[in-house]
């Protein structure tokens, strides 16, 4: 999908998770409905890891087809779920879309895996659930504790799902001490993302860019090959260096080992429900990125200011220091490598997944 959540196992995020969990020797199995992205992925993945992951085609809200998957793979112990709409503005606009993908999607989800006990799931939240996080003193960077206050209809869809998962593994723990058991195999990793960019750095994966893209990275590497004249920047009123608003932005693969370690987490530790914040813990300003981006196409980039969009808040830099301490992960490649890894994807793949990777760069995997 477009940007801070990726759609699902073939999206931007889901689909460099994936190859994350492969390389780390996990069996994956891939469901997507395709609506925001393409089956082709599954091709690219093999390439960077030798391996195929399983692939079907199918709905979230399908929980019939869930079903069938479980009951087919049942060695399946962990979910990671990706699978929303995702752009901010749209949210606004089809509330009601958003919320039965998001919510009764997670549902569904959530209820074929009680039915097939499997009890450990990783969600993409995201880190618009905080809201406008400068509303309370000492809350930027943004810290876990932050109070949950979502001011657009994505982010309420997001923190909905965290409080259905959160209650249902905790009924299901519930259950269990009832029937004097553990409950330690229902676990939850809330994973609050801040704002992913980048590609692989061999050129042939990266963000699909069907459509308009929702994010500042993928609207700006449009500018640069020209797919379009400028980026428009969305208000320079704000109280930062520059007037812009201000982002953390991390490099799709350090937010996808991200995942791969608060998987490990929930299976090494059993925490119940936990949430992280996945981010970079610096802030970059709407210039400070286009001066970065443009600095990797070696060539100014134009753009142009306009009013600011509702729902858009200051400041959502992370505080990392719990996914850093407790999950052993911190993030290791710098904005500058997103820049340049993302336009190498862009220019060499104008078409992104309709087109065949470039030859020298599926050449360079074999060596």
């Amino acid at each position: 999908s477009q940007s801070t959540d990726p759609s699902s196992g073939t999206g931007y995020i889901g689909s460099f998770t994936a190859l994350a969990l492969l390389e780390a020797d996990y069996k994956v199995v891939i469901v997507d409905n395709l609506y925001n992205s393409s089956k082709e992925v599954i091709n690219r993945i093999e390439l960077l890891s030798g391996k195929r992951p399983l692939f079907y085609e199918l709905d979230i809200t399908d929980q019939a087809a869930l079903d069938k998957v479980f009951e087919e793979h049942p060695d399946i112990d962990n979910v990671i779920h990706f699978a929303a709409l995702k752009a901010v503005g749209e949210s606004a606009e089809i509330p009601l879309e958003y919320y039965r993908v998001n919510v009764y999607g997670s549902i569904s989800l959530l209820t074929s895996m009680k039915k097939h006990n499997v009890g450990n799931i990783v969600f993409s939240s995201s880190a618009t659930v905080y809201g406008d996080a400068t509303r309370f003193p000492n809350m930027i960077p943004i810290p876990e504790h932050c109070p949950i206050g979502p001011n657009n209809t994505y982010g309420r869809t997001k923190s909905t799902v965290e409080s259905l998962i959160t209650d249902h593994i905790g009924a299901e723990r519930g259950h269990a001490k009832k029937a004097g058991k553990s409950g330690e195999e229902w676990n939850a990793a809330l994973l609050r993302y801040f704002n992913p960019a980048g590609a692989h750095p061999s050129g042939i994966m990266g963000e699909n860019p069907l459509g308009v893209p929702n994010n500042l990275l993928p609207l700006l590497a449009q500018v640069a090959i020209g797919k379009r004249e400028k980026l428009l920047v969305f208000g320079d009123d704000y109280k930062s260096k520059d007037g812009t608003a201000i982002r953390d932005y991390i490099h799709v693969l350090d937010l996808a080992k991200g995942h791969l370690q608060a998987l490990n987490y929930l299976r090494e530790h059993h925490p119940g429900v936990k949430a992280w914040n996945l981010g970079s813990g610096r802030g970059s300003t709407v210039i400070d990125m286009i001066k970065a981006f443009s600095h990797a196409v070696g060539r100014d980039l134009p753009y142009q200011v306009v009013e600011r969009r509702q729902g858009d808040v200051l400041d959502l830099t992370a505080n990392p220091a719990l996914a850093n301490s407790e999950l052993n992960w911190k993030t290791e490649l710098t904005l500058e490598d997103a820049c340049t890894d993302l336009w190498k994807w862009t220019e060499h793949n104008p078409e992104g997944y309709n087109q065949q990777p470039p030859k020298e760069f599926v050449d360079a995997l074999k060596k």
